[in-house]
């Protein structure tokens, strides 16, 4: 929940980097609570036809930009554009994909972000 919370507050930061684990950890709670607004719309009788309501639909406006934002930083972790997030299969493999190791051209290894300190004092 720590992971969900912390791409929450970085609602429109599309710099830097993402760890995996802040990535996949969002989409999981992001999936939950997905699930949870369509039951609740329809407890409530709020979904239409196609099961979509209401409350549903302003927790996926309301995400909409942090879930861009966390996909760009997770491609910046791999060392690659926030662009890659639109290709469809690739951008699946990226996010799957280790980070890269020490900083990179789009900011400091988020796994260890003291790594430059280290190696200067060597």
């Amino acid at each position: 929940m720590n992971w969900y919370i912390k791409v929450l507050k970085q609602y429109a930061d599309f710099k830097g980097r993402a760890r995996r684990t802040e990535y996949w950890m969002f989409v999981l709670f992001n999936i939950i609570f997905n699930i949870v607004t369509s039951v609740l719309d329809n407890v409530l009788g709020l979904a239409s036809i196609d099961g979509n309501g209401p409350i549903n639909l302003i927790y996926t406006l309301a995400i909409l930009i942090p879930s861009l934002a966390v996909a760009v930083r997770r491609m910046h972790d791999v060392g690659k554009s926030g662009w890659f997030i639109l290709i469809p299969i690739y951008n699946l493999v990226l996010a799957a994909t280790n980070g890269d190791a020490g900083e990179n051209k789009y900011g400091p290894d988020p796994k260890n972000p003291n790594s430059e300190i280290d190696e200067i004092g060597k």
